[in-house]
């Protein structure tokens, strides 16, 4: 096959040079639309639990049986050719915010406008939440395996049976999103703004 046929947009030294640069463009351009203070991430992520509650049967299980909970929500997706993902939440252990946290994730393929959807991963044994906490900047898909839950995947009998480690939930304002991976975002602590 002949190189030259290949744009030079997509051949491999050049994608991951792309892919690096789609992450910091589009961390900076919904840098407005991401809560930054604590306060702004914590009516957030209030606002995400109340909407996990109405698109979730059996939710209230999955919080009271997590040893905790990370709620990202508004995440924002956006890109042409080369996109990604960007926003920031909390860490919740017993109800209360113990940490802040940033997630981007670079991604190739045409999105048309910005998306927005929440995510909530709830960590179900004190190994898994431990290795969460202890990391410096945690990847979903190599430092810790999540079973995302889809839309029909089952009842509330189904959630509270289930022996995963991180269960992952992707929903927006229609309820359960289908056929998602959150497989190479990158989660890091941040601090907030006063």
């Amino acid at each position: 096959m002949n190189n030259t046929i290949i744009p030079n947009l997509f051949r491999p030294r050049r994608v991951s040079t792309l892919l690096l640069g789609a992450m910091a463009l589009v961390a900076t351009s919904t840098a407005g639309f991401a809560a930054k203070t604590a306060e702004e991430v914590e009516a957030s992520v209030n606002a995400a639990i109340k909407r996990f509650h109405a698109s979730v049967d059996g939710s209230e299980e999955v919080i009271k049986n997590a040893k905790g909970i990370l709620i990202m929500p508004n995440v924002k997706k956006g890109g042409f050719v080369v996109g990604g993902e960007f926003g920031r939440g909390a860490l919740r252990v017993d109800g209360k915010t113990v940490t802040y946290y940033k997630m981007a994730a670079a991604s190739v393929g045409l999105v048309a406008g910005v998306e927005s959807k929440d995510i909530l991963l709830a960590f179900m044994t004190d190994e898994a939440l431990k290795k969460f906490q202890d990391s410096k900047g945690w990847e979903a898909g190599v430092d810790g395996s999540i079973a995302i839950w889809k839309k029909g995947a089952g009842d509330r009998t189904s959630i509270g049976k289930s022996k995963e480690p991180i269960l992952g939930f992707i929903f927006g304002n229609k309820g359960l999103m289908g056929d998602l991976s959150l497989s190479g975002s990158k989660i890091t602590s941040f601090v907030p703004k006063d």
